[in-house]
């Protein structure tokens, strides 16, 4: 029978001599091993020397309004509009000086309604921007709730126009009342010429933005806005020669918006359409309706 030869045992070497005049070296130490990071058991691993902080609504706003305030665009848009709302109201009432005019903020009406020409772009550009940019991957990366983003932008939008138009109307409102000869207003003409003005433009700046949010093209969203606001009563004025178009003739001038303007300040173009607040709050239920439709699709899309 073969018999497996036994491997030679090696003979022990002798230890290494150390040279003269050198230390000795010390045995190398052995590699301790590091505990693996626990990343989904919850126990003790790795932690982050950055601090980890729980988010919420309140950081989305702080976003939108640093975002906001220091994009050009915001400043000039804003600036712009509060020119035309003053500056025009005042030369309208120096215009206007020693004429009577009943109630005496009524035509404070054309200021605010060239400045609605303003808010339509910048209502869009809060949220179109962002997806012509590409910003919106980092928004939706830094905070994935898309409705928290979208409220957010709504609440600072409608907070920073509305009281930027309000102090405007009312500027011009107490101008007017005591340059212009005529009616005093009554307090709910006077709240109607203000507060009510400023709620109807910063409503109608919410309504870009839900159209830019739904549509995501700048150009596009302000195109339609601007027709929204304008062609119905150009529609109108082609067919006020036709009798058989006449009632949608008068429809259009009754809901459009130049007409809703101009029936806060208490002179609407025709005595029988919508009265008093009331163009305020059909203008808000379209809003409302436009910015459900604006959280459902955004949920639903991809960025």
């Amino acid at each position: 029978m073969l018999q497996a030869q036994a491997a030679p045992a090696q003979a022990p070497q002798p230890p290494r001599q150390q040279p003269q005049g050198q230390p000795p070296v010390p045995p190398q130490a052995q590699p301790q091993q590091q505990p693996a990071a626990n990343w989904h058991g919850g126990q003790a691993g790795y932690v982050s020397p950055i601090p980890v902080n729980n988010t919420h609504f309140g950081h989305a706003l702080a976003s939108e309004w640093t975002k906001i305030r220091s994009v050009r665009s915001t400043i000039w848009t804003l600036g712009v509009m509060v020119l035309l709302i003053v500056g025009i109201g005042l030369l309208t009432a120096t215009a206007m000086s020693g004429h009577a005019v009943n109630p005496k903020p009524a035509f404070g009406y054309f200021s605010v309604m060239l400045g609605t020409l303003c808010i339509i772009p910048l209502g869009v550009l809060v949220i179109s921007s962002e997806y012509g940019t590409g910003m919106i991957r980092t928004t939706m990366t830094a905070c994935p709730s898309r409705a928290r983003v979208l409220g957010a932008k709504v609440i600072v939008f409608f907070l920073l126009a509305f009281v930027i138009t309000t102090l405007a109307t009312t500027l011009v409102t107490l101008a007017m009342s005591g340059m212009v000869d005529g009616r005093e207003p009554t307090t709910d003409e006077f709240l109607r010429a203000t507060v009510g003005a400023g709620l109807y433009v910063s409503m109608l700046g919410l309504l870009a933005l839900a159209v830019g949010s739904l549509l995501r093209h700048s150009a596009g969203a302000i195109s339609a806005l601007f027709g929204v606001v304008l062609l119905p009563m150009l529609l109108a004025v082609f067919m006020l020669g036709s009798e058989s178009l006449k009632s949608l003739s008068q429809a259009l001038i009754n809901y459009s918006v130049p007409n809703s303007l101009a029936t806060l300040y208490g002179i609407p173009f025709l005595p029988d359409g919508p009265q008093d607040w009331t163009p305020l709050w059909i203008l808000t239920g379209v809003t409302i309706a436009a910015l459900a439709a604006a959280f459902v699709v955004q949920e639903q899309r991809d960025v």
